[in-house]
C-alpha cells in the first residue's frame, strides 16, 4: 500500500516538473534564442539585446498565445498594426530596455531617440521618465513617420528590384554597337 501511494506521488511530481519545464509560462517574454531566432517582419536575426521586442498574441483561431521575435521596436509596432489583435488588452508587447537589457512592458516605457537600432528607427526603450522621451503613441507616430521616409520594407523596394532586373536584361538583350573608323 505504501509503495503504491509512493509510486502515484512520485509520477504526480515528475509529470509537475514536466510541465513546469515545458518553457511557456503562457504570459510575459518569452526566452529569445539570440543569433538563432529571427525576426517576424523582416526576418533579419534577432541579435541586438538592447533593442529588441516581442508580441505575444491570441490568434483567433488558437487556443494558446503565439509570441513572435522582433529585432527593433519599429519592425513590432508596423507588424502588429493591421493585426486584429492590436487592440486587444490581452496582446503584449514586450520591449528590451535599451541601457540594460531587462524586458519591460512595451506600452509603458518611454522612448529616446538617438539610438542605433537594427533597422534604424532611432528608438531606445526605458521605464523612467526622459526629457524629450516618447510614450507609446508617440513613438509609433515616429515609426510611421521613419517607415514613410526611408520606405525600410513596403514593396516599393520590390518593384525597384523588379525594375532594376527589368534595365539589366534589356542592356543586355540591345545588340551591341560597333564604332566604324
Amino acid at each position: 500500500m505504501w509503495f503504491r501511494g509512493c509510486k502515484q506521488l512520485c509520477i504526480s511530481v515528475s509529470l509537475a516538473m514536466l510541465v513546469a519545464c515545458s518553457g511557456d509560462t503562457g504570459t510575459g517574454p518569452k526566452e529569445v534564442k539570440w543569433d538563432r531566432d529571427a525576426c517576424e517582419r523582416c526576418r533579419m536575426v534577432v541579435s541586438d539585446r538592447f533593442h529588441a521586442a516581442q508580441v505575444r498574441y491570441l490568434p483567433p483561431d488558437k487556443k494558446r498565445p503565439e509570441v513572435v521575435m522582433f529585432d527593433d521596436i519599429g519592425c513590432a509596432t508596423l507588424w502588429l498594426a493591421d493585426k486584429p489583435w492590436e487592440n486587444d488588452p490581452n496582446t503584449e508587447i514586450w520591449v528590451t530596455d535599451h541601457r540594460t537589457g531587462d524586458w519591460i512592458d512595451a506600452r509603458q516605457a518611454t522612448y529616446v531617440k538617438g539610438n542605433l537600432t537594427p533597422m534604424e528607427f532611432g528608438l531606445g526603450a526605458q521605464l523612467e521618465a526622459a526629457p524629450g522621451g516618447l510614450d507609446f503613441e508617440q513613438a509609433k507616430q515616429h515609426i510611421i513617420k521613419v517607415e514613410k521616409r526611408f520606405d525600410h520594407h513596403g514593396v516599393h523596394l520590390m518593384e525597384r528590384l523588379k525594375e532594376q532586373a527589368q534595365r539589366r536584361q534589356s542592356a543586355t538583350e540591345q545588340p551591341p554597337t560597333v564604332a566604324v573608323d
